[in-house]
């Protein structure tokens, strides 16, 4: 068995503001084989990095990313302990060769043209998935072909083969408590990787590690590394 798949949610969001620069590599130190991060876009268009689609819960600020420029985001997020929101670019260049998961919430035709042209800009197409629910991930598909997709799933249910055709994702991505060992494989046998999120107690990750999935989002990747480990010897015989 492959060793499971270390990503960090949002970074290192225990040790460091998430969505920021710092939380990333602080991610990448601490062993995370990748980091999923939130892209939305700023009023002028440009594609950054943010959960919600407001200031407030993070930054103190009741405005919604939509209504300020990326210089202005700059400015109201400047003074923070882990540097300002950063932009998409910022994130793929300080990442360097490590692989980010773009999660997409609100992503519309629009912003998913903008958000890959700015990972082509980047040279960043080997260096980064996309993940979101069904229509998002569509959108991705129609801009970039050749795009490597995470297609979130809410539910036991499978998804339509016509949606699978088109979208044509290496994932699916499930919220943890839905993975048990027969959902991973049933969609193992129709040729799709597991991934799930956000697991953060060890007695999870060993659960859904030794259910056979192939990716864990967590919080808590120090954790995650650890028990990785300890499941690989045990699998050894160690």
């Amino acid at each position: 068995m492959d060793p499971v798949t270390v990503v960090g949610h949002r970074g290192d969001p225990y040790r460091v503001r998430e969505n920021t620069v710092p939380s990333v590599l602080s991610a990448f130190r601490r062993g995370a084989d990748a980091v999923e991060v939130d892209v939305r876009l700023t009023k002028d268009r440009v594609p950054v990095l943010l959960h919600d689609d407001t200031l407030k819960r993070l930054w103190g600020h009741d405005r919604p990313l939509s209504s300020v420029t990326v210089n202005q985001l700059k400015e109201l997020t400047a003074d923070g302990p882990h540097g300002a929101v950063p932009t998409l670019r910022e994130a793929l260049v300080a990442a360097g060769a490590h692989r980010l998961m773009l999660d997409l919430p609100g992503g519309d035709a629009a912003s998913v043209r903008d958000i890959i042209g700015t990972v082509r800009e980047c040279g960043a197409g080997d260096q980064v998935y996309y993940c979101a629910g069904g229509a998002a991930m569509l959108d991705v598909r129609a801009a970039d072909p050749g795009a490597e997709i995470a297609l979130t799933w809410n539910t036991l249910a499978p998804p339509r083969p016509v949606l699978l055709d088109v979208v044509r994702p290496r994932w699916l991505n499930y919220r943890f408590g839905l993975a048990s060992r027969e959902l991973v494989e049933r969609v193992h046998r129709d040729g799709l990787l597991v991934s799930v999120w956000t697991p953060d107690t060890r007695r999870w990750m060993r659960k859904l590690i030794r259910h056979g999935v192939d990716s864990i989002t967590t919080n808590r990747i120090d954790a995650l590394v650890s028990v990785r480990e300890r499941e690989r010897e045990r699998e050894h015989g160690a």
